[in-house]
């Protein structure tokens, strides 16, 4: 029996997704329409299947900055609050229809106050969507407040996280383009998530290598990495075949700190040159807590699904494989252990053996 991983499979296949921006997630035609309704006029077109087109080939740059530009127009049009609602809501269901039992969906609140909107109502609208595609859907999603390693608002970011805690939000993050930004600008708002005991992911060695990696544990105390993929570059071959690990590549696994991979926007962002290239299948073969994510799913064109399927064709990956990367992902979500538990024992187990027969 042919037991290779197949789309269709795969699809029905549970799935933990810890890296997802809600703003990189529209729906074509949701971008088209809600510009429509409040007078954005700069998309580059209105027509939905051109604009999904134009995102990706804007996005799959080789270069993080560039990659980011498209983000002028999703965030474009989430600066109402139903606007935000229904994204997020959409959201829910995307995820969802593609497998996904439990995610962790970030956005940056700073960047949807264009129209009047509150911090506290950008997130009341964000969180009013999600529970609308929560009743319809078998999913489960927490939020991840970012703020922009750009801008200075850090510490009130991490406040508003922790304000809303308790309805919803299980941790803050940093974002943005990484070279000249280095998450130690942001100490004050790390220091703060920390004392108040909440979950901190940062974004780190992405397009910029080992310092940002370093600083973002060592200095800021991040649980997890957002995409961490060039922690490559502190493992070597050696001679006989074998790896040799640095000392913070031996770190990062030995701690078991979780890289939140996204191999297809890895690559339009330039941190690694292709899906048959990119580091994932090393690093899971060297025993790092490695995830698979989408990052964002119109620019890059992508799903769970889709990621998934790439690992099994460029990198060989079959069902061990899979359900590796997804129990990773669940033992590494912001959730309460004995939630961890179930999601594993009662869904990621027991589906993963429906879907492989």
């Amino acid at each position: 029996m042919n037991d290779r991983p197949t789309p269709e499979r795969i699809r029905l296949a549970p799935k933990v997704l810890l890296h997802d921006h809600l703003d990189g997630g529209l729906r074509p035609s949701t971008v088209v329409e809600l510009a429509d309704a409040i007078g954005y006029d700069g998309l580059p077109t209105t027509d939905a299947a051109e604009l999904a087109t134009w995102m990706t080939r804007g996005a799959d740059r080789r270069d993080l900055v560039l990659y980011l530009e498209t983000f002028a127009h999703t965030v474009g049009v989430m600066q109402t609050a139903d606007a935000l609602a229904r994204v997020a809501k959409e959201c829910a269901e995307d995820l969802a229809d593609d497998g996904v039992v439990y995610a962790e969906v970030r956005f940056a609140p700073e960047q949807h106050l264009q129209r009047g909107l509150s911090l506290d109502q950008v997130v009341e609208a964000v969180m009013a969507g999600f529970r609308d595609g929560m009743r319809t859907r078998p999913i489960v999603i927490g939020v991840l407040l970012t703020a922009m390693r750009t801008a200075a608002r850090s510490l009130e970011i991490a406040e508003l996280a922790v304000r809303w805690r308790s309805r919803g939000v299980v941790g803050f993050d940093i974002a943005g383009a990484e070279a000249g930004f280095p998450p130690t600008r942001h100490l004050d708002a790390f220091e703060y998530v920390r004392r108040e005991n909440f979950h901190l992911t940062i974004h780190a060695g992405e397009a910029f290598g080992l310092p940002s990696i370093w600083e973002a544990l060592q200095l800021c105390g991040a649980e997890r990495l957002g995409h961490g993929v060039r922690i490559v570059d502190d493992v070597e071959p050696e001679p006989d075949g074998g790896t040799h690990l640095g000392r913070l590549a031996s770190l990062v696994r030995d701690r078991r700190v979780p890289l939140e991979l996204c191999p297809t926007s890895n690559v339009h962002s330039g941190a690694t040159v292709s899906i048959a290239e990119h580091p994932i299948g090393l690093l899971t073969s060297l025993g790092f807590r490695t995830t698979v994510n989408t990052d964002n799913r119109l620019m890059s064109a992508t799903s769970m699904t889709v990621e998934m399927v790439r690992l099994v064709d460029e990198l060989g990956f079959g069902w061990d494989g899979l359900q590796r990367l997804t129990m990773n992902a669940a033992r590494s979500a912001f959730l309460p252990y004995d939630e961890r538990v179930e999601l594993i024992e009662r869904v990621i187990v027991p589906g993963y053996a429906d879907v492989r027969g």
